[in-house]
């Protein structure tokens, strides 16, 4: 039996594996708009993620038919679906907005993929919602194409994050600084609550909403800790920990994020918005490349604190399931709060750890002093940070020469003399760095090259971008180009987010 998707009255033929359950809207209700996607006066398929499609049980083959274009711009979905605006507040560079939710987005459900996980399917520039604030709820084809190559190249690199299954132009035009074409993102995410959705539902003063959030997140993120003696509590560490892992993560490969406020912060673990993010080209903890970011608060070397700051708002908005005494609830988030940058750490330095290609034998004595002292070196002589590590490796296996070329001032140069021979002397592994260190990531020069020409209609400058990010640690002939450096005069790098 085939379903049947339909919008004011057009009916469209869906296979039988398309079910979109409905399980947010359900369950919370009061933090779920019903809400329908706009039409496309001339839609056409940019991008679509075979890999992952087959992944949630959707055949790629259907997706690229103009019912499969439909669907996935949200303006054919099976019977029975609910497609929802989702509720949320956040605070934005630290400043409190009490309503934000999906502007110019739609959960159109959940599918249950190949693996039975519960997975999300949403879009990004699917028209204005009631939590549109004056936007026109559009997205160019620029940004949603900018999320759909670096959130493969993040999937790729083993860093948990959203993925993006199809961009699709929708033939309307957007109107920014100039006029643009405009297109939809469907995107896929283990869920899209955050640190917002609880601040959300604890500003609106309703208990049980804000307990049933709790419970929905506890099911469908960390179900360990309904077994625990504590169920809230431990949903809090568990996203606590959660965070820590992943902000290590972004270090190790020197990605910037560029908005990291509370409703960019996830409940799963999983990064979200590819706005104004950025990957290090000259390694520096001030590195800033969005362009509103103008006092640095989300620079490359802030984002644990800030990650820490978004996860003390959570612990805020958690307060009354922890404990009916205040002071005992802000005792009990503070020590699990406490022990964020102790869990950041201790990922930080075995991934530095694993990039240096150590054993585990070196202590940390040893290690932390090490890392230092490099990551001064790197600073000081504004070294790549990407192309460092992998010609690190090189270093191991007796040519020390390629990478210290990288230094091309003769004092740091020296410096960084000295230290390969510490480093040297513990041994490193070369082969398991190049398990680690990426040849390939979304390099800011080569993604803007690829969205130009995508924006003016030439998709090949694209393709074979994602053609090198999704393989990040093998070296190939014919992609040499996407593991060189910027070239001179790239930057100063400023990206924008793109609503």
């Amino acid at each position: 039996m085939r379903h049947a998707g339909s919008l004011d009255g057009v009916s469209v033929a869906l296979p039988p594996a398309v079910a979109l359950d409905d399980r947010f809207a359900r369950e919370l209700p009061e933090m779920a708009v019903p809400w329908q996607a706009w039409e496309a006066p001339e839609p056409r398929l940019l991008a679509l993620d075979e890999p992952l499609a087959a992944e949630l049980g959707l055949d790629a083959g259907w997706l690229r038919s103009p019912e499969g274009v439909r669907f996935l711009l949200g303006t054919a979905v099976p019977a029975g679906a609910t497609p929802v605006a989702q509720a949320y507040a956040g605070h934005q560079f630290g400043q409190f907005v009490p309503r934000l939710g999906d502007g110019r987005a739609l959960l159109l459900g959940e599918l249950t993929d190949t693996g039975g996980r519960l997975r999300d399917l949403h879009l990004k520039g699917s028209g204005r919602t009631p939590f549109a604030r004056g936007g026109d709820g559009l997205a160019a084809v620029g940004p949603m194409l900018r999320e759909f190559v670096v959130s493969a190249g993040m999937h790729a690199l083993g860093i948990p994050t959203t993925r993006a299954l199809a961009v699709v132009a929708t033939g309307r035009t957007v109107h920014r600084e100039t006029p643009l074409p405009g297109a939809v993102l469907a995107r896929v995410a283990s869920s899209h609550l955050r640190v917002g959705s609880f601040q959300y539902a604890r500003l609106t003063g309703d208990a049980d909403l804000l307990r049933r959030l709790a419970d929905h997140a506890v099911a469908r993120h960390h179900p360990e800790a309904a077994a625990a003696g504590h169920p809230h509590l431990a949903l809090f560490e568990a996203v606590v920990a959660a965070q820590a892992s992943l902000v290590a993560r972004w270090a190790l490969v020197g990605f910037v994020h560029g908005v990291l406020n509370t409703d960019n912060t996830t409940i799963s673990g999983e990064t979200i918005d590819y706005g104004p993010c950025a990957f290090l080209d000259a390694h520096d903890p001030a590195a800033v490349f969005s362009s509103i970011d103008t006092a640095g608060r989300y620079a490359f070397g802030n984002q644990p604190a800030a990650v820490q700051w978004n996860l003390a708002r959570l612990a805020e908005a958690l307060l009354p399931l922890l404990h009916e005494e205040e002071e005992r609830a802000i005792e009990l988030a503070t020590e699990v709060l406490g022990t964020f940058r102790g869990r950041f750490t201790a990922a930080w330095s075995a991934g530095m750890r694993d990039k240096l290609g150590l054993p585990e034998v070196v202590d940390r004595a040893v290690l932390d002093p090490l890392v230092d002292d490099l990551l001064a070196l790197l600073r000081t002589g504004r070294v790549d940070h990407t192309s460092f590590f992998r010609t690190l490796a090189r270093a191991a296996r007796g040519d020390a020469e390629p990478v210290r070329r990288s230094f091309t001032d003769p004092l740091t140069a020296v410096g960084f003399d000295g230290w390969l021979a510490r480093w040297r002397a513990l041994g490193p592994d070369a082969d398991a760095m190049d398990r680690v260190n990426p040849v390939h990531v979304p390099r800011n020069h080569l993604v803007e090259e690829a969205l130009v020409a995508a924006t003016c209609g030439d998709l090949a400058p694209l393709e074979r971008l994602l053609e090198a990010v999704r393989t990040p640690h093998e070296e190939r002939p014919g992609l040499e180009r996407y593991a060189q450096p910027a070239p001179a005069g790239f930057g100063p790098y400023r990206t924008f987010c793109g609503t």
